[in-house]
């Protein structure tokens, strides 16, 4: 389940933003501690290749990557972006 919701959000991704690379990592197991910490969702860091993303300003690259990942954030707690 989880390596196919992770796939699901590089292929969108990926597609979106013509992506030359797109790196996921799961931080969720560092953060069972956390008051807030659910067990279905993730804190995901992800690391995006893209001119066109890099071509925008930094609020407005954030915008868009959550607006294509807008079903997936149903499922994400926190998201850590950098991008390249």
């Amino acid at each position: 389940l989880m390596n196919t919701f992770l796939l699901l959000i590089k292929k969108k991704l990926i597609d979106a933003f013509k992506a030359s690379k797109v790196e996921i990592i799961d931080n969720s197991s560092k953060h069972k501690g956390h008051k807030f910490f659910q067990e279905e969702k993730f804190h995901l860091k992800i690391i995006i290749e893209s001119k066109y993303l890099k071509s925008l300003n930094r609020i407005d690259a954030h915008r868009k990557v959550k607006q294509i990942l807008k079903e997936e954030f149903k499922k994400i707690h926190a998201l850590e972006l950098k991008i390249n």
